[in-house]
């Protein structure tokens, strides 16, 4: 990978739907160059897809959650087992295997947080293997990709 992969890839990230012509002519690249590097970047899996920047407020999730989770080893689950079914709770964007005093980094997106507390209390809670937790509220957000 070189400097001009990594304009492309920056221009990417800014707007996955620019076509190769609107590519070619920001980065002063012919077109087919443009396409060849998209596709070597694809084969190689350094792009894994294209995707939308969601205005989650718009849809009703505009409050957005950071949750520390502590794993118990004594619950018979393994910790990648129960990152797997936090994974699939509803309104949960993300989930991370961390290292530290906590196990689990959730990151989770609902309609308030009283609803971000139901998400914690009836549902995360009751996942075999969490044995506590600490939920963090997101203010402001500043970046995010």
């Amino acid at each position: 990978m070189d400097e001009q992969d990594e304009k492309l890839i920056k221009e990417l990230k800014r707007n996955a739907r620019a076509s190769i012509s609107v590519l070619s002519k920001k980065l002063g690249l012919p077109r087919t160059t443009i396409h060849y590097r998209m596709r070597k970047l694809i084969k190689e899996g350094i792009i894994k897809g294209f995707t939308v920047r969601l205005d989650y407020s718009k849809l009703g999730k505009g409050t957005t959650a950071f949750i520390l989770a502590t794993y118990d080893p004594s619950s018979g689950v393994s910790q990648r087992d129960v990152a797997r079914s936090i994974s699939l709770l509803e309104d949960v964007a993300e989930v991370h295997i961390i290292s530290g005093e906590w196990d689990l980094l959730i990151k989770v997106r609902s309609s308030s947080v009283e609803e971000i507390g139901k998400i914690v209390v009836d549902k995360l809670r009751e996942i075999k293997g969490v044995k506590s937790t600490m939920t963090c509220v997101s203010f402001v957000t500043v970046k995010e990709e």
